[in-house]
């Protein structure tokens, strides 16, 4: 553990930001225009960044367990600096790697993780599947259930999740299900698939056509009678009993399967919303320094500088917010005021503020897919709805101050 929470980087950590920044501008950028219009995983760009050794369990695992906690958040906000959807794609595994971090055992890390990144010559990707059609924000009403066959040690799941990033063509996809309906989130318990079970139980339904993130995959995912071996469950089936045995009895259950690994991602995904932000920002203010109307620069005129102040205001203290909370959560500081889902919230809203007025900015060129400041516009919105919204993360907060159950 740290001794107190230091804005100030290491050494490590600026050498960090230089080289992710360097592939940002560098293989990211260039690619970005184009995969958005063709709506598709970007492999190529995948696979670059596997060779550069940042799309490794290895990497992602490194920046998790930096003790200041500043390393993911680091990496998050440069390589979604670069382009929100194809960033996306390089980091939709490590929600899915979350969980299986927060519910399984030093076994199952070691054997699962691996499958969903596979390595330069073979990429894989893994998948978190929670959200369902009628479940997303309450993730206690879950449909999707696990019944277990005790003679066979054998779950069975059935049901569909819906808004899974990689859903369908990941190598390895977590599933949360319900254990017991009657115990609502408490009841839950999570389940890593492997790639084997694509075609048995397992199948990608419906690919959604979004407004943003483009270059990342979203699809539904269908279980059918998926017959899952019992070595599967996340935390194996005595420490689930335990759990549920507490849960009957009155008791604390510890953490829930879905919103634990949602915790700990809040930060990192918060951190996402500053990079897109930072964009959006740096872009702008290059354009208002060269474009010129009545004769000199927009920029000289108090409306466009104001503009631009207020937007690295702001941008600046969605970082902080963020920076403090990915410290609290690596050195187990509780979030006694709901410091994690005010770096999320803060961070997701000034990315679509800051977005649209770059926008404005660049005046009617901003609204035209000739500059990137209308593309990043659609993918910050996306900051305010997925990881919990705007809304349940006000909710969050509000129980947190006021220890009143508000609902």
């Amino acid at each position: 553990m740290t001794d107190g929470f230091n804005a100030a980087l290491t050494e490590d950590q600026q050498t960090l930001v230089k080289w992710l920044h360097e592939f940002s501008t560098d293989v990211i950028r260039p690619a970005a225009a184009e995969w958005d219009e063709r709506e598709e995983t970007p492999w190529p760009i995948i696979q670059e960044a596997a060779k550069a050794g940042i799309y490794s369990m290895e990497f992602f695992g490194q920046q998790w367990f930096d003790p200041t906690g500043l390393g993911i958040v680091l990496a998050m906000e440069e390589l979604f600096w670069g382009d929100a959807g194809i960033a996306l794609s390089i980091v939709g595994t490590t929600l899915a790697s979350a969980a299986i971090l927060g519910n399984g055992t030093g076994e199952q890390i070691g054997e699962f993780i691996p499958q969903m990144f596979g390595d330069e010559k073979d990429v894989k990707l893994g998948c978190l599947c929670v959200s369902e059609p009628n479940a997303g924000s309450d993730v206690s009403s879950l449909k999707t259930r696990a019944e277990y066959d005790e003679a066979n040690d054998t779950w069975i799941l059935n049901g569909v999740k819906t808004w899974a990033t990689n859903g369908g063509i990941a190598d390895g996809h977590v599933v949360v299900a319900s254990v017991d309906p009657s115990l609502a989130a408490r009841g839950q318990a999570s389940f890593f698939v492997p790639a084997e079970f694509k075609g048995k139980g397992l199948a990608q339904g419906q690919k959604f056509k979004k407004h943003g993130i483009r270059a990342s995959h979203t699809a539904e995912v269908v279980l059918d009678d998926l017959r899952l071996p019992g070595k599967y469950l996340l935390g194996g089936k005595d420490k689930l009993d335990e759990r549920m045995a507490r849960v009957r009895e009155g008791k604390r259950s510890g953490s829930q399967a879905a919103m634990a690994t949602f915790e700990a991602s809040r930060p990192a995904v918060a951190a996402q919303a500053v990079g897109v932000a930072r964009a959006a920002y740096d872009y702008s203010l290059e354009y208002a320094k060269t474009r010129e109307q009545f004769k000199r620069p927009i920029i000289q005129n108090q409306a466009i500088a104001f503009k631009l102040a207020d937007m690295k205001t702001r941008i600046d203290a969605a970082r902080l917010l963020t920076w403090r909370a990915a410290w609290m959560g690596r050195n187990q500081i509780p979030f006694t005021a709901g410091e994690g889902s005010m770096s999320k919230v803060f961070a997701g809203e000034t990315a679509v503020w800051v977005t649209e007025q770059a926008i404005q900015i660049l005046g009617g060129n901003g609204y035209t897919r000739e500059y990137p400041v209308e593309r990043m516009h659609r993918d910050a919105k996306i900051y305010t709805i997925f990881e919990g919204t705007s809304e349940i993360q006000r909710l969050i907060i509000s129980r947190a101050i006021s220890g009143v159950k508000i609902a």
